[in-house]
């Protein structure tokens, strides 16, 4: 006898802030990242019976040295959740945490677990790829030209939707002036306080007669997002992944670290625990490109996403388009005729960084704050991948 499916509700989310590579999270452990979080999230719901969480699923694209050995089995035990507790680290690359989401949400759905936790996390500062050490592709990549693309740095790819979608340099340049001016703006009004919970970061040094000197931080505020940032100042730099390019650092996702935790549960454990849910998950779907524009997957995710979830772009209030590079966040939102308003109202990826497989639960996090807030009704996060895909998440406040 088949089931039917039941809604899936995010009652809690909760981030740490997000740190530019080798800045304040440099000595930081992913591991220890991801509990922090796991342990605030739960902390969120008092009363909640850790016992009962179903599972806990981890994005992560590079799960690999200290963010490797299933990561997220390791966070979720050094975050004291009992033994009881399973735990999964999955990989679709930068929409690692998103996924993690839709998978999260889709054991609710399917009535086979009231409590879950979805989550990602991310250090490019001990990323692996990012440290020199070794990457081994297939050689039949390089041997086919139908392969080839699958070897293209992500940069590269982003030239491609620039020169395919014609978006000029001024265009990419001005695009992350004002995601910058965004994403400052909404630091000021205090927008990203509630979903941030702030971790305390201890720097151990050698001190006097051989004692150990520690000093701490409190950190509580996204590093990347730069005042300065201009036209002219952009203007001044140059193309990093092709000489006659448009695509610089400054219109590119920062390479970041952080983590984000994101709670779910079945109608019958909010009513159990007499929680208020945030919003309703509605629906998820990913699709694949070429790879070689990889940056235009969102194009053909979004529509199938919105279609399963039942309503037209034009009901979406506020969405999370991940800015992986102007070039590909311009020729979506352009070949969608997405509204430049909603998308990334508080500032995106160029500015705010992009630690890849967190980023999804991360703006997951960012997407609740705003509902809380009453700033939207139904809300997408959508994001590029590598190797050619797009995936793209719809939930509609309760």
């Amino acid at each position: 006898m088949s089931k039917q499916i039941q809604d899936a509700y995010i009652v809690a989310a909760t981030r740490t802030p997000v740190a530019k590579r080798n800045g304040m999270f440099k000595s930081v452990r992913p591991d220890d990242m991801l509990a922090h979080v796991l342990k605030a999230v739960v902390a969120k719901v008092p009363g909640l019976e850790a016992s009962e969480i179903g599972d806990v699923i981890v994005g992560c694209a590079m799960p690999e040295a200290e963010q490797g050995m299933n990561v997220a089995r390791i966070g979720l035990l050094l975050a004291g959740l009992p033994n009881t507790v399973p735990g999964i680290t999955i990989n679709r690359f930068c929409s690692s945490g998103l996924q993690a989401v839709a998978d999260a949400a889709a054991r609710i759905r399917l009535g086979e677990a009231d409590v879950m936790i979805a989550a990602g996390t991310e250090s490019m500062s001990v990323m692996p790829q990012i440290m020199g050490n070794k990457i081994s592709l297939n050689p039949a990549i390089f041997a086919h030209d139908e392969n080839l693309a699958i070897a293209y740095g992500m940069g590269l790819t982003a030239e491609k939707v620039a020169q395919q979608w014609q978006i000029s340099r001024d265009e990419q340049d001005a695009f992350a002036v004002e995601s910058n001016r965004r994403a400052v703006a909404a630091i000021a009004a205090g927008a990203f306080k509630d979903e941030i919970t702030p971790y305390l970061v201890s720097s151990y040094k050698p001190g006097e007669g051989g004692a150990v000197r520690v000093t701490e931080r409190l950190c509580d505020t996204d590093e990347g997002p730069r005042a300065d940032a201009s036209l002219a100042s952009l203007a001044k730099l140059k193309p990093v992944f092709a000489a006659r390019g448009s695509v610089t650092a400054g219109n590119s996702s920062q390479m970041s670290d952080g983590a984000a935790a994101v709670l779910l549960m079945s109608e019958a454990a909010v009513k159990r625990y007499g929680v208020t849910p945030i919003a309703r998950f509605r629906s998820y779907s990913v699709a694949g490109v070429p790879p070689e524009v990889m940056g235009i997957g969102p194009v053909e995710a979004i529509p199938r996403a919105l279609k399963a979830a039942g309503i037209g772009q034009d009901a979406l209030d506020w969405i999370e388009l991940n800015e992986a590079f102007a070039a590909q966040a311009l020729a979506v939102a352009r070949q969608l005729g997405l509204d430049p308003a909603r998308v990334n109202p508080q500032g995106g990826a160029i500015a705010l960084g992009h630690p890849l497989g967190a980023t999804g639960a991360i703006r997951t996090a960012t997407l609740m704050s705003a509902m809380q807030r009453g700033q939207a009704r139904f809300g997408m996060i959508s994001m590029c991948i590598g190797t050619g895909m797009g995936a793209a998440g719809v939930f509609e406040k309760v």
